[in-house]
C-alpha cells in the first residue's frame, strides 16, 4: 500500500510518497510560494536517486491547486503552464512518475500541529475531526489553519480516500496533570485550556518506539529524548510513554533554540512593550523569530555557530555556553523527575548530525553515570549508541523518521476502515 504523507504549511506543501511494503520513501519533495504574491510557484521534487530542483509554475492560487500539481508530477503527467528555471534544460515533467494513477495513492496521511486535549492519538479525518481541529485555532493559530488547508486540498483532489490526522501534541497527551498544569487560577485551565502541551510528539513517539526496540531496556525504563534541531524539544519517558516535556502551550518554552529563546520570566514581556512602546504580539514574534542563537549571534545555523564560537567570538561562545547549559539544566531535571535515567537520545538535525553538541550537552553530568565515548561519537553515523562502556546511562543517536511514524499511523486507521 502507498500512503501520501502531507505536511501543510500557509505558503507550502511538503509531501513525501511512502510504499509501506518496504517502508520506503518513492518520491519526495517541497512546494513553495503557494498563494502569494510571486509569480511563480515552485516544487522541489526527488525521486529514486534522481532529484529536479526549482521546478516552477504558473502561480497556484490555494493549495489545492498546489495538491493537483504534486499529483501530476507523481504520475509524470505533462503540463502546458510548466515554466523550469533557466539552468535546467526539461521543460515537461516525463519521467517523474512514480505512480500508474490515483488509484495507487490508498490513504494520506496529514501532519496536524495542535490537538488540544481533544486528541490523545492519531485520527480518520471526519466532520468531526475537522471541527476539533478548527477548534484549537487559537493554540496553533499560524499552523492549524495551515493544516486544514492541506486536508481539505486532499479531499478535494482525492475525495475517495481516507485520511488520517496526526497531531503533534498527542504524544505529550500521558503527562499527569502536575506536569501539565500551570499554577495560575484553575478558571484558566477549565475555561481556556491553558497548559503545557508538547510539539515534536510524532519525532518524540517515533523515537521512544524505536528505542525499545534497540535498547532491549526493562519494563518502567527511563528515557530523555533530545529532539536538537531548528526547533528543539526533550521529552522524558516511562516505559514508553511521556510523563514531562519542554516545550508548553506553545513552541516557544523550553530550550534555547535557533530563533527561540526558550523558558524566561513572562514579566520580561510587559517590561519590553513598556520600554519600547511594542505590542505583547510583537514581543512574541520577536521571541519567537528573532531570539535564540539568532538573537545572540545574528545566525541561527549551529554550524555557522560553532565556527565563531572556534574562532574565540564572545557572543558566540556565550550563545554555546547558554545553549548547553540550559540542554543539561533540563536532562538533570527530568532525570531528577523520573527518579534516575536509563539511557539519553539524540535525534533531529543537531542530535544526529552535530558531534560536539551532544558532547557538550552531556558534559558535567559524569556525577549521573553518562559517560560518551568520543571516538563512537564522532564515528556515529545513522543509529548508533555512543556511550563508553562503563557508562550506567545508555546514550544513542538514533535518527528521527516522522513522516513513517505518520505513515504507519495512517496505515493502521485507514485499513481498519
Amino acid at each position: 500500500m502507498k500512503i501520501l504523507v502531507i505536511n501543510a504549511g500557509s505558503s507550502s506543501l511538503k509531501f513525501q510518497l511512502i510504499d509501506m511494503d518496504n517502508q520506503e520513501v518513492i518520491a519526495k519533495g517541497l512546494v513553495e510560494r503557494i498563494g502569494t504574491v510571486d509569480p511563480t510557484t515552485d516544487l522541489t521534487y526527488s525521486w529514486g536517486d534522481r532529484k529536479l530542483k526549482e521546478i516552477q509554475l504558473k502561480k497556484a492560487a490555494d493549495h489545492a491547486e498546489a495538491m493537483a500539481f504534486v499529483l501530476d508530477v507523481l504520475q509524470g503527467k505533462d503540463r502546458t503552464d510548466l515554466e523550469v528555471a533557466p539552468d535546467d534544460a526539461r521543460g515537461h515533467l516525463k519521467g517523474t512518475g512514480v505512480i500508474r494513477d490515483l488509484k495507487d495513492i490508498g490513504a494520506v496521511g496529514h501532519r496536524v500541529l495542535h490537538g488540544g486535549e481533544k486528541f490523545t492519538a492519531s485520527c480518520l479525518i471526519d466532520d468531526a475531526c475537522i471541527k476539533a481541529i478548527e477548534e484549537n485555532i487559537p493554540l496553533g493559530p499560524l499552523h492549524n489553519p495551515a493544516n486544514l488547508m492541506g486536508i481539505r486540498a486532499c479531499q478535494k483532489v482525492l475525495p475517495d480516500v481516507p485520511q488520517v490526522a496526526v497531531f503533534d501534541t498527542a504524544f505529550h497527551q500521558t503527562m499527569p496533570p502536575k506536569a501539565y498544569r500551570y499554577a495560575i487560577p484553575t478558571e484558566y485551565y477549565t475555561d481556556l485550556h491553558i497548559r503545557k502541551y508538547g510539539f515534536h510528539g510524532t519525532s518524540h513517539r517515533y523515537i521512544a518506539g524505536r528505542a525499545t526496540e534497540l535498547l532491549k531496556l526493562p519494563r518502567n525504563s527511563r528515557i530523555i529524548i533530545c529532539h536538537l534541531g531548528n526547533g528543539s524539544s526533550l521529552s522524558a519517558c516511562v516505559d514508553g510513554k511521556c510523563v514531562d516535556t519542554t516545550m508548553g502551550i506553545t513552541p516557544l518554552d523550553g530550550l534555547v533554540m535557533g530563533t527561540r529563546c526558550g523558558t524566561l520570566d513572562p514579566a520580561v514581556v510587559e517590561f519590553i512593550c513598556n520600554r519600547r512602546n511594542m505590542t505583547p504580539t510583537e514581543v512574541l514574534t520577536m521571541m519567537n523569530k528573532k531570539s535564540g542563537l539568532l538573537g545572540l549571534t545574528g545566525s541561527s545555523d549551529m554550524r555557522d555557530v560553532t565556527a565563531r564560537y572556534d574562532a574565540g567570538e564572545p557572543e558566540a561562545t556565550l550563545a554555546i555556553e547558554m545553549w548547553s547549559y540550559v540542554l543539561k539544566k533540563y536532562i538533570g531535571s527530568f532525570a531528577a523527575a523520573m527518579g534516575g535515567v536509563d539511557a539519553i537520545i539524540f535525534t533531529a538535525g543537531i542530535g544526529e548530525n552535530h558531534v560536539r553538541a551532544r558532547e557538550w550537552a552531556v558534559e558535567g553530568l559524569e556525577f549521573m553515570g553518562i559517560k560518551v565515548d568520543h571516538e563512537k561519537n564522532a564515528a556515529a553515523r545513522g543509529e548508533a549508541k555512543i556511550s563508553a562502556d562503563d557508562s550506567k546511562v545508555q546514550v544513542w543517536v538514533i535518527p528521527t523518521n516522522e513522516e513513517l511514524a505518520i505513515a504507519l499511523d495512517t496505515l493502521e486507521l485507514s485499513t481498519k476502515k
